[in-house]
């Protein structure tokens, strides 16, 4: 068994080697918190939720951090444009988010520092590079030398001439305009930290070269996030911890967008879809069912009626889960093992469409033996089925989503059941005077209403159906 990954920086496949046996570290840039979360960013962690759980399942011991951005230009352009403290404006989205990943069942991370509970960690980072020729001081800046790093580039694969770094106003002194922003000297009115070259505030990249550097080391096995952070934010994390001694990310792994008409789907460009509405009008499920099953390196172009595909896929998982429980009297319970062709297509670089083809294709043969009447096979089906969707987040079955229903209206649920059985009675009693009109006009009406009818050995039962 060798789990595979495509590996950004050496663009291919590539085994996975970790560099402590048995052990997996992964550092994944997690939120800037000037806004709630659309569903672009939850699709990003929802990915590496998915390969932290793969790497369990095979047996490693995983480190996961995820950290929080809470100061950036952004974030204190917000806070002048609302005239609230930008500590005010971070905390509540960082809530916002990890509302979203709670209600789409990501698994917490091992640690989720925050930027601004870092900054010794920066200045020790900056003064090791000033030292060593590959950061200097002008202004109150704290700028680092690109030309000093011969590595520079390597990821993203750009020529040097050709680049340009995003600036925000004040980096001024800078001996070649490629050179970026470690540290920002302070402006009157914004947030700032005593360093030994004045008062400011860290850039964004030196905030995540150090926070690896603090809980993984000088060196750990990924780096995730998403496509868009290549260059310039991974290329200069990149530089600056190879350029202060670490050897840094050992595989880099990018995940691809969600997009809306084309473009990718952005808070600055106004397109976006928030998670906390999304979650009111779709089961949380569902949600991550649709974005958290194409493969990651692939775009996900929005729309309701995907969304509506993904509901309806994933209703007839859960009437197969339903049938089969009925069958068997109770709760069945998963696997131990995945099928060997679930673990085969998610060994090779998490080839999530490949195993969930599995999913449906062990779904399928379920269904045929209750037809069959073969209770054996069926919940052997069933087993199978709960452990493969155990690994994706998605067994309707774990504990995580046992208040889904109670979200949907579970104190309307014993009413309306009253309700529709009344009419269900009435439908038998039409089907045993041989009145299939009546019978399949009160069907049809029901359905009409939203409800799906099934005819059981043990009498019919209504289910909700897709919208």
């Amino acid at each position: 068994m060798t789990i595979r990954l495509y590996d950004t920086s050496a663009r291919q496949i590539r085994d996975f080697t970790p560099l402590v046996q048995g052990c997996v570290s992964i550092y994944l840039c997690g939120a800037t918190v000037q806004a709630a979360p659309h569903i672009g960013h939850i699709r990003s962690y929802l990915n590496f939720d998915v390969m932290r759980r793969w790497f369990a399942y095979r047996g490693y011991d995983v480190t996961f951090i995820r950290n929080v951005t809470d100061i950036d230009d952004k974030i204190i352009a917000k806070s002048a444009e609302q005239g609230r403290p930008w500590w005010s404006i971070g905390y509540d989205n960082e809530l916002a988010f990890n509302n979203g990943y709670d209600a789409l069942g990501c698994l917490r991370p091992t640690y989720e520092p925050r930027a601004t509970g870092h900054v010794p960690e920066m200045i020790e980072m900056m003064r090791g590079l000033i030292e060593r020729g590959h950061a200097y001081e002008s202004e109150g800046n704290v700028y680092f030398d690109v030309k000093s790093f011969p590595g520079y580039l390597s990821l993203s694969r750009q020529e040097l001439d050709n680049i340009r770094q995003p600036e925000s106003t004040g980096e001024t002194g800078k001996r070649d305009p490629r050179d970026f922003a470690m540290w920002k000297s302070a402006k009157p009115g914004e947030p700032s930290w005593e360093t030994p070259w004045g008062r400011g505030r860290p850039g964004w990249h030196l905030e995540c070269s150090a926070m690896a550097h603090k809980y993984l080391g000088e060196a750990f096995d990924i780096h995730g996030g998403g496509l868009d952070l290549i260059f310039p934010h991974h290329e200069n994390e990149i530089a600056q911890a190879q350029a202060f001694g670490d050897e840094f990310a050992k595989y880099w792994v990018h995940n691809a967008w969600v997009t809306m008409s084309g473009e990718k789907m952005s808070k600055s460009l106004g397109n976006s879809v928030l998670v906390s509405e999304m979650v009111k009008q779709w089961r949380p499920i569902v949600l991550r069912y649709y974005l958290g099953t194409p493969h990651y390196r692939s775009m996900i172009e929005y729309s309701e009626e995907a969304l509506r595909e993904a509901e309806s896929a994933f209703a007839r998982i859960e009437g197969f889960y339903q049938r089969v429980i009925e069958k068997a009297g109770g709760p069945v319970e998963a696997a131990a093992e995945v099928p060997p062709a679930f673990a085969e297509a998610m060994d090779d670089d998490l080839g999530v469409p490949q195993a969930l083809a599995i999913v449906h294709t062990t779904v399928r043969q379920g269904n045929s033996a209750l037809a069959a009447d073969d209770k054996d096979a069926a919940i052997a089906r069933l087993s199978e089925v709960r452990a493969m969707l155990g690994v994706l987040g998605l067994d309707p079955l774990d504990p995580h989503w046992a208040g889904e229903s109670a979200d949907r209206g579970e104190d309307l649920h014993g009413a309306v059941d009253t309700l529709v059985r009344l009419v269900l009675e009435q439908r038998e009693s039409a089907r045993s005077r041989k009145d299939w009109a009546t019978a399949d006009a009160i069907r049809d009406q029901l359905q009409q209403s939203g409800l799906v009818i099934e005819d059981s050995p043990t009498g019919p039962r209504w289910t909700l159906g897709p919208r």
